[in-house]
């Protein structure tokens, strides 16, 4: 990238995990002083070496009024009217909520009023993309047993329930979603995930398809919902296995995600980063979408341009007034999740779908990892002890399971 003006600073809104340290990394990188808010000052992102000022707040269990104050207080020990970069949904979703307070001390993209919460609620999402035309998996919201059955006559098995309200779902059941294959596993599923003064399921049918069927596109939007950076990507494998997030990814063209996504921004006045997943139906050859997350994501530094760009980057130049400089996708760009990925590897090899071989040969040409850089080694360390940690506790309990001291595992995972 050619040089830019970096006297603005940044602050990252939660700071543990490895999204917190892709961006304290990015930007501190290019230049930028990034500060970085957490609960604990062991989080990853605040030992980062590019991380110039460690805030602890306690905000886990504060009210949104007391949060508030935090945020207050960290903009005043700033020097600056920083860039804010909140990191998770319930960040997120307080910065929306408080936008026109916040708004005096930090800079972030502004939405149209209630769309944060529109792309977040799974059932208004669903009625969105009805509403432009844009594929999606067939959908109910059930509230009663009749209404689930009823829904049957339509749709195959397999059928995916899951909470329109994700964390709700967590809270209630400890669960976010289910796959039921027969008519009795979803009745089952039903009874036992409902909350019948609060309807908080849906049913929707389930798309077949490996891990590589699902699509991702990253990109920011400028204040007119024009994209000015964005790049396409495909999942690998995912964790926990099947289901969840990215944690081997490769960067590819797919010009119908991109268009789609694009559009969808346009219909609602989208401003700011985007993290949007679709799956590809070879029953029909759509892309259908199946999840908006109106936040930087997880997985944002597996799209990474050949200049160098990423998502956030694109917003701190385009919020300081800067140009975003056009961005050749590095396409065949591998990203990889080291802990999660070894986990989800070998679930996948107990059920029979990846081998050695194949494996080896999905780790060559890895770009770049989540927490492990050269140019940043105490991060990497606390990563790698905490690692070696989750390795040689594998291994002590696959031992005791072996001499007959712990309950052995299940059978595998059968699909």
């Amino acid at each position: 990238m050619s040089a830019v003006e970096t006297g603005t600073p940044a602050l990252v809104f939660r700071s543990d995990g490895y999204c917190p340290l892709g961006i304290v990394r990015s930007l501190g990188r290019m230049g930028v002083k990034v500060h970085g808010m957490d609960d604990s000052s062991w989080a990853y992102a605040l030992r980062s070496r590019y991380c110039v000022g460690r805030l602890v707040y306690p905000t886990e269990r504060a009210s949104p009024a007391e949060l508030f104050d935090h945020l207050r207080d960290a903009a005043r020990r700033i020097d600056g009217k920083p860039i804010l970069y909140p990191t998770f949904d319930s960040r997120n979703v307080f910065v929306e909520e408080q936008g026109d307070a916040l708004a005096e001390f930090f800079t972030f993209p502004r939405q149209p009023k209630g769309l944060v919460g529109r792309l977040y609620n799974k059932r208004s999402m669903y009625e969105l993309c009805k509403e432009i035309d844009v594929p999606t998996a067939e959908t109910l919201f059930p509230t009663t047993i009749a209404e689930v059955e009823s829904f049957l006559d339509r749709v195959q098995f397999p059928l995916v329930l899951k909470a329109i309200d994700g964390d709700r779902l967590m809270r209630h059941a400890g669960v976010r979603l289910l796959i039921a294959r027969d008519r009795q596993d979803l009745l089952d599923g039903f009874r036992r995930l409902d909350e019948p003064d609060f309807p908080n399921l849906m049913l929707q049918e389930y798309i077949p398809g490996e891990d590589d069927t699902i699509w991702m596109f990253n990109g920011y939007f400028d204040r007119d919902s024009e994209c000015r950076f964005g790049i396409t990507g495909r999942k690998l494998r995912q964790h926990p296995v099947h289901t969840g997030m990215t944690c081997l990814g490769i960067c590819l063209p797919c010009p119908q995600v991109e268009q789609n996504t694009k559009r969808t921004a346009k219909a609602v006045g989208y401003r700011g980063i985007i993290d949007i997943g679709f799956r590809f139906d070879r029953r029909d050859g759509l892309y259908k979408l199946l999840d908006i997350n109106p936040r930087i994501g997880a997985t944002f530094r597996l799209f990474v341009g050949r200049n160098g760009m990423d998502v956030a980057r694109a917003q701190y130049l385009d919020l300081t007034g800067q140009p975003v400089p056009p961005t050749e996708p590095h396409w065949g760009r591998k990203w990889a999740v080291e802990d999660k990925d070894v986990v989800s590897s070998w679930k996948y090899f107990r059920e029979g779908t990846l081998g050695p071989v194949a494996y080896a040969k999905s780790l060559r040409s890895i770009d770049e990892t989540a927490h492990l850089a050269a140019d940043d080694p105490v991060a990497s360390a606390l990563f790698a002890f905490a690692f070696a940690g989750l390795i040689l506790g594998g291994a002590v309990r696959t031992a005791a399971r072996l001499v007959g001291l712990a309950e052995p595992l299940g059978p595998p995972h059968s699909r």
